[in-house]
Order: C-alpha cells, then structure tokens, then sequence
C-alpha cells in the first residue's frame, strides 16, 4: 500500500496496517458470499435469486471516512447477481441504498406505497449496456445528523447534505459552529490520550469518528508541522459550503467554494439541493424546530401517528 494511499490518509506504517486490515475484512466478506453462492447452487436456487450485496458507509476510524460526505464516506460498492442477467458489467449510474425497497418490492409482485422514496434498479440490473445507462441518474444526496449521541454537549447532531454530480462534491452543513466529529475532549495543547485508548475507545476523544489505529496516530501527531493540517481538516469546525472539483481534487481536500472561479457552479448546486430537500420534505429544512435537533427526534403529527397506531394495535390484538 506504501505510495498508493489518498492525500487524507498519512502514509505511514500504522496506517497502511490499518488499511490492510480494513481490505482483509472486505476480503473475508467476499469468500463468505462465495460459500452462500455455492450452497445456492447446491440447492438449485441460484437462478431464482436475486443477490445484491452493499455497504452502508465508508472506512470507519480514519479521516474523510465514515460519518463524512466525501466519497470516502459514502460512496460504497454495491454488487448484484441477478438471474438470466449480463455479468462483468461495471454500471456508472448514481444509484442509492433507499432504492433497493422498491426494487425488491417490484422483484416480489409488490406494488411500492404511494410517495416512498428510492427508485427500482432494475432497468439497471436487467440491461445489457454498461457505464451510464439512466441519463437521469447524474446526481444523488447524501445525508447525515449523528453518529454517537455523546459526541457533543446537549446530544447535539452534525447536520450535513451533499449533493454529488459526476463532476462535483457540493456539502452543506447547517451547523458550521459544532465540530464535525465531537468535542476535543481530553485533548489540549499539552495533554494528549494514550495511544491505546485512541486506538481502542470511540469515546475517549472527537467520538463521531470511531476508535481506530489511524485515529491514534493523527491525533498523536497533530503538531507536526507536516500533518498539523490533515488533523485541522478532519476534526476542526467546517465552513457552512464545501465544495470539490472531482477531477483536479479526486481525494476531495482542496474546498474551493470561495474561489470565485467557481462561484456560478456553487450557487447552481445549492440551489439543486436545497430544491431537492424541500421537495423530499427533509425535515431539517422544512421544519421548525427542527425535530433531529432532540428526542424523539420527530415532529408532532408523527408521535401522534405512532401512538395511534401503537393504540390500535393493541386493540386490535385482544
């Protein structure tokens, strides 16, 4: 791995440990579907099943990583075998985890709830063509409110949305003041954690990213001249507009939002993703106060829904 690390992961032995690690993982992941494969074989099942095998997140426990929306992030493989379909297709289209219920929906003979949000994949699954092949699947949103509940004072959420189009990463967060992954706790300019709790407890410091090898070693070395702005970028508060050119910037560390070279495109994403939100009725910008703010983390109407229904159903089974 020595050389072929991105720009936002130090590359240094105990990162290129961890990385290796993460890859082994991913690895084992891979020979356990091979053994579900075989068995569905076995039992002559294979051609009858449907299998798409995804992630939820990107690498945990390092910067640009999970609980972020740069591609690190969120942008995880999504592989699927579907009967009597083309294999060794590598398919371009944004497509997002929301869309698999309608997709399995529409697989089963079920007609998808009016309003439900994702679109079927498969168009995408049964065609022949590869690269693009929906030209309206140019963009997705990505999202994300909080990961551990105590990373901040008051339960607070780092509120975040991206838009991702082929050429640009555009992030709003609505809350630029908090920090993005957790309060510095018990870090100050001349005390540090140990290494192993760093490594081995996501609580001990900046909680929203999870403990890690790689975590330790930024934070241990977050004076170093020479990584002093890795450890700024990743756990230092956030401008209210991020924006990345993805093909001069592929690893997404240079936020060009207020380089007036690009401020045409800046205000054209904004606008699509704001737009975006409010047609999907996103709460964080459709509601005031803003229910992912404090529990219950929903709005009035829906406790009331839930406590009818909740009613009902209890009437229901006497």
């Amino acid at each position: 791995l020595q050389g072929k690390l991105p720009k936002f992961l130090p590359d240094v032995p105990e990162v290129r440990e961890d990385v290796a690690d993460y890859l082994g993982e991913c690895q084992a992941v891979d020979a356990y579907v091979g053994v579900l494969i075989k068995q569905l074989e076995e039992k002559k099942q294979l051609d009858r099943t449907l299998i798409i095998i995804s992630g939820d997140h990107g690498m945990p426990g390092v910067p640009s990583g999970k609980c972020n929306l740069y591609d690190h992030g969120v942008g995880v493989a999504m592989v699927a075998r579907v009967p009597g379909g083309k294999g060794g297709r590598i398919i371009n289209d944004f497509v997002r985890l929301p869309d698999l219920a309608p997709t399995f929906m529409e697989v089963a003979g079920v007609k998808p709830p009016e309003g439900l949000y994702g679109k079927t994949l498969l168009p995408l699954l049964r065609s022949e063509k590869e690269g693009q092949i929906d030209p309206t699947r140019n963009w997705v949103i990505t999202g994300r409110e909080r990961h551990v509940g105590a990373a901040r004072d008051g339960n607070l959420p780092y509120p975040m949305r991206a838009l991702r189009t082929p050429e640009f990463v555009y992030i709003r967060n609505f809350e630029p003041d908090r920090m993005p992954l957790g309060s510095a706790k018990n870090i100050t300019e001349t005390e540090t954690p140990e290494f192993n709790s760093l490594q081995n407890v996501t609580y001990t410091a900046f909680a929203d990213m999870d403990a890690s090898p790689t975590k330790a070693w930024l934070i241990h070395h977050r004076n170093d001249p020479k990584w002093k702005w890795l450890y700024d970028f990743t756990f230092g508060k956030r401008p209210a507009e991020e924006l990345y050119d993805i093909a001069n910037d592929p690893d997404q560390v240079n936020n060009v939002a207020l380089n007036p070279k690009y401020s045409e495109t800046k205000t054209k994403l904004s606008a699509q993703l704001m737009k975006s939100l409010t047609d999907a009725k996103d709460p964080r910008v459709t509601s005031k106060p803003v229910p992912f703010e404090h529990p219950p983390f929903t709005d009035g109407n829906e406790t009331k829904a839930g406590k009818a229904g909740k009613a009902t159903n209890k009437k229901d089974s006497k």
